[in-house]
């Protein structure tokens, strides 16, 4: 009997990225997961030689062990190997341990790139495997290093002086300090009074003129006693149009979507947080069973700086558009990247195939994947569609020295917003017809106070923007940064605003007095860019390193010596011990906040700090309380567990079911509603 002929192993991350592609490549091929990476720096200990030009201590992730048992038998049994991990610093870094583990030599044709998970780019990648790249590689190992240099010396400072469970890092201390200066901004803001005097007029339709210029110059009406005095004036001159200006102008459609861009518009138009949009565009990228198709990725790969997008999507956009909407509505838009030479082997964020619209695979997509495709969609085909243009007309009224202006508009051609418009100024506003010194009556003239407004709190949207803008951070990290910021206390969220706590001040204040160039957005900045020049112009990776650790140093010995431990002020939680009767006090240690009794260290008592919600449980009478799942899902218990299993997933309200006598729940929604927590009452309110 002949010996089964040796397969191809193909080695990818994510079990569902394996099987999309496992479908692709046939039987020749066997394609399997690392689930991850398998090599990693230790938890248990800095990981970093320091004296030995700060080489890395990795070692094989624990819990990764059968993986790499089958990693080592598949690849010894195979006749050939291919790492296909992802396509950026980390996918090179997994593939260059991968490669360290399976003995493969990373200057060897090992390595498989593609930029999404289409049979035409698999296909097309197999034929043109390359060597692993150093300069990737090393670039984020630089950043692995540094980030562990900053957070297991720094994090530990904080422990000891401030509180347990504390932590710094390179990109979150950074941001942290935008969100508390904004809110000093805030705090600090002294609002100026101004007041806008408009005039309505009736020609056919109602219309609205501004007030805006006296004897050619813009106007600023500083109080109610220079507003009434102008109004007396106007009220006893009369309107004449003094000019008319029509114009043609054009809006052009925004570039197809790099990592934040997409976070941004997921944010304002989805109310998705950054790390549900990184979540479901994950899953559009690895594969989704579409009916007729299989499981095929969706859009190309989601972590990219970059805009450009290839001639094979031009092409494919270009017949979609024409066949589907005509010529006219077609144009080559080109598009730049704001730094041109980092990451820019990936395109934009597309979808893979342009005929598969959102609503003809709506049935094979969950309400949120069809969400974030429809967006990604949208915004892909109208870059490449031709711009809308507005007839805009501009009038400008004169009443002796004073000149009011009214502006209108109206669509004359849709363009891109055929498929992808995202705001309400593109809804006509059009004047009445009027000719150059015609006298006009005012309904109606009056002035309105207003105060000049704070800044804005920053949004997740707005954050990520701002980091981008200023160069902080890079894709991959948008979307943890405000999670670990919310999960660590120094901010909370209220609505969409972050908002620092007086914990995230004093981490704050403490970085920026201590470890001023961590928390500097222009510092920050030009480490990126020298973390960029490892990759880009081959600089030596532990050089980088080295120039910063040599002011980290001192600054460390320094912040030791001379910060005073921070005494936090013990809130009560109105309950008293009940093994010793002493009252007991919210504390805060590595995983989060606890009861404790203030009698320690005679009496240790401690105990979970439970929420209630004024409810109580229908089984037994005990309050009902929050808690969180293992995966950190919030729900709502009986606070006899476990002698009372009562739960709800849905946050219960004090009012019973009218048809069965269960309690009522929350459904939230654009507003909230009510059902019974029954689930075999269809009760709804």
């Amino acid at each position: 009997m002949a010996a089964a002929k040796k397969k191809i192993l193909v080695i990818v991350e994510s079990p569902s990225k394996a099987k999309t592609i496992g479908k692709f490549l046939g039987g020749r091929y066997k394609v399997i997961a690392s689930v991850g990476h398998v090599r990693d720096l230790p938890k248990s200990k800095l990981g970093i030689d320091i004296e030995n030009d700060f080489e890395p201590q990795y070692i094989s992730i624990r819990g990764k062990g059968d993986i790499i048992k089958e990693l080592k038998k598949e690849a010894k049994n195979a006749s050939k190997v291919y790492l296909a991990t992802d396509p950026d610093r980390e996918g090179e870094a997994i593939s260059w341990h991968l490669a360290f583990l399976l003995g493969i030599d990373p200057q060897t044709p090992c390595r498989i790139v593609f930029n999404e998970i289409t049979k035409k780019a698999i296909t097309e990648a197999i034929k043109n495997p390359r060597p692993i790249d150093l300069r990737l590689v090393d670039a984020q190992q630089a950043r692995r290093v540094l980030d562990r240099l900053v957070g297991y010396q720094i994090s530990p400072l904080l422990w000891r002086k401030v509180r347990r469970g504390l932590s710094a890092g390179r990109v979150q201390s950074a941001a942290l300090k935008i969100i508390c200066d904004r809110e000093n901004e805030i705090k600090n803001f002294k609002p100026e009074e101004f007041w806008i005097i408009t005039a309505e007029f009736r020609k056919g339709k109602k219309f609205t003129a501004k007030l805006t210029e006296y004897r050619g110059k813009k106007i600023v009406i500083e109080n109610r006693e220079r507003n009434d005095e102008i109004l007396d004036v106007l009220k006893k001159g009369s309107f004449t149009v003094k000019s008319i200006e029509e114009k043609d102008r054009m809006r052009r459609p925004s570039a197809p979507f790099t990592t934040s861009s997409m976070q941004q518009d997921a944010a304002n138009k989805l109310n998705f947080s950054a790390r549900k949009t990184m979540m479901i565009a994950q899953q559009l990228y690895e594969g989704v069973e579409v009916k007729g198709r299989g499981t095929i990725g969706l859009v190309s790969y989601i972590r990219t700086d970059s805009v450009r997008i290839s001639d094979e999507a031009r092409a494919a956009s270009k017949d979609y558009i024409v066949e589907n909407m005509g010529e006219t509505y077609y144009s080559s838009n080109v598009y730049r990247n704001r730094k041109g030479d980092v990451q820019d082997a990936h395109e934009a964020i597309r979808p893979s195939y342009v005929d598969l619209t959102p609503d003809m695979i709506k049935e094979s997509l969950s309400r949120d994947q069809y969400r974030l495709y429809s967006l990604i969609w949208n915004r892909f085909v109208a870059s490449q569609m031709a711009p809308a243009r507005f007839r805009q007309v501009s009038v400008v009224i004169e009443n002796g020295d004073y000149d009011f202006r009214a502006v209108g508009s109206r669509m004359i051609f849709d363009g891109f917003l055929k498929v992808y418009s995202s705001s309400k100024d593109d809804e006509d506003k059009w004047l009445p017809d009027m000719e150059k010194g015609e006298t006009l009556k005012a309904d109606s003239i009056g002035g309105q106070q207003n105060f000049t407004q704070p800044p804005a709190r920053f949004t997740e949207a707005s954050l990520v923007k701002d980091l981008e803008e200023k160069d902080i951070g890079r894709p991959s990290t948008y979307a943890p940064i405000v999670a670990t910021l919310l999960d660590r206390k120094y901010i909370s969220k209220e609505k969409k605003s972050l908002i620092p706590t007086d914990l995230g001040f004093i981490v704050t204040d403490m970085m920026e007095q201590y470890f001023n160039e961590i928390v500097d957005a222009g510092f920050t900045a030009q480490m990126e860019e020298n973390l960029d020049d490892i990759e880009t112009k081959g600089v030596r990776w532990k050089s980088v390193i080295e120039d910063f650790y040599d002011t980290l140093k001192d600054e460390l010995k320094t912040a030791d010596e001379q910060i005073e431990k921070v005494e936090f002020e013990e809130e009560p939680t109105g309950e008293l011990c009940e093994k010793c009767g002493r009252p007991m006090v919210i504390k805060h240690g590595r995983f989060g906040a606890f009861a404790a009794c203030t009698g320690y260290p005679e009496c240790k008592n401690t105990k979970p700090l439970v929420q209630t919600i004024d409810v109580k449980c229908p089984k037994c009478g005990k309050d009902i309380v929050v808690r969180r799942s293992r995966k950190g899902r919030v729900f709502y218990g009986c606070s006899g567990y476990p002698d009372c299993d009562q739960v709800y997933w849905n946050r219960p309200v004090d009012r019973k079911c009218p048809k069965c006598g269960s309690l009522l729940v929350e459904k939230k929604g654009k507003e909230t509603r009510y059902a019974c927590s029954n689930n075999e009452c269809d009760y709804r309110e």
